[in-house]
């Protein structure tokens, strides 16, 4: 159950963009949910709602959604090493116990019909006309969600993490949190 929150926001650089230090941070927080085996940890991005279609950041507040025990682990991994000249954080607060709730969601997408087509040419070695005829440009799509840009630490490869936060409910939904802070159907407190 999240009943307890941390804000951590990151201060204005002049060297980096908040589109950056959102992206260097997220990458932390996700390394330390992975090493600490967290499933009870949700994030939610409070400021994208306020940010124009055209730029669809996810702004500069990232919200730790958990139990006091739960985010008080997380926080004593130290995770934020290394980010702290750029980031502020609060201390433990209880969210307010009138809160609407949300579901915060990654969203994954097939954005680029050229690499399905060269992944599709290894797998069932096909020519380049074969997977070209299998895959349309047409399976692109182009999402219009909020992202944060990310490095795979498994193969180096740049990718978009899309986030949607779902419609507001009264209803409170119990469950877990993916490596990322996000949840399938578990809901975190919105305000």
């Amino acid at each position: 159950m999240t009943t307890h929150y941390i804000d951590i926001t990151l201060l204005p650089d002049p060297e980096f963009s908040h589109v950056h230090l959102l992206g260097a941070l997220v990458a932390k927080l996700h390394r330390a949910l992975v090493q600490g085996q967290h499933t009870d940890i949700g994030v939610s991005y409070p400021q994208h709602i306020n940010q124009p279609a055209s730029r669809r950041t996810l702004g500069a507040l990232l919200r730790l959604h958990g139990t006091p025990q739960a985010l008080q682990g997380l926080m004593a991994q130290d995770w934020l090493k290394g980010m702290r000249d750029h980031t502020q954080a609060t201390e433990l607060r209880p969210a307010p116990a009138n809160a609407q709730h949300r579901t915060v969601l990654r969203r994954q997408f097939k954005t680029n019909a050229e690499r399905l087509r060269r992944r599709r040419m290894q797998r069932k070695g096909e020519t380049a006309e074969q997977a070209a005829a299998a895959i349309p440009d047409s399976v692109e799509r182009r999402p219009d969600l909020p992202f944060v840009q990310l490095r795979s630490n498994s193969t180096g490869q740049a990718f978009c993490l899309y986030v949607e936060h779902g419609p507001l409910s009264a209803q409170v939904v119990a469950g877990g949190f993916n490596a990322y802070g996000m949840g399938q159907g578990a809901t975190v407190p919105w305000f």
